[in-house]
């Protein structure tokens, strides 16, 4: 199925990274900030991103840290804008 294929991987790959940027995707949802829609795109984003394998390894070596996504980060200015809402 290769990377590409993996619907799944790229879900966690967004929840992820706004947990590192300090946003919780779920309450984003629940609060209202976030559709379903919306992350659905993010989720797309991250299919669609050549630097998907980067996002894993920037993960994973930082996954401590709360701060930024990497510059090649489709979702980094959502995700932004959100974590500024909470």
């Amino acid at each position: 199925m290769g990377i590409q294929g993996n619907i799944d991987l790229y879900f966690w790959i967004a929840r992820g990274m706004g947990r590192r940027m300090g946003v919780n995707v779920t309450e984003a949802m629940h609060e209202g900030l976030l559709t379903q829609a919306d992350f659905a795109q993010m989720i797309n984003r991250c299919r669609c991103c050549t630097g998907a394998e980067g996002c894993l390894a920037y993960l994973s070596e930082h996954s401590e840290e709360r701060g930024s996504a990497p510059d090649w980060c489709g979702n980094g200015t959502v995700l932004r804008e959100i974590g500024a809402m909470v």
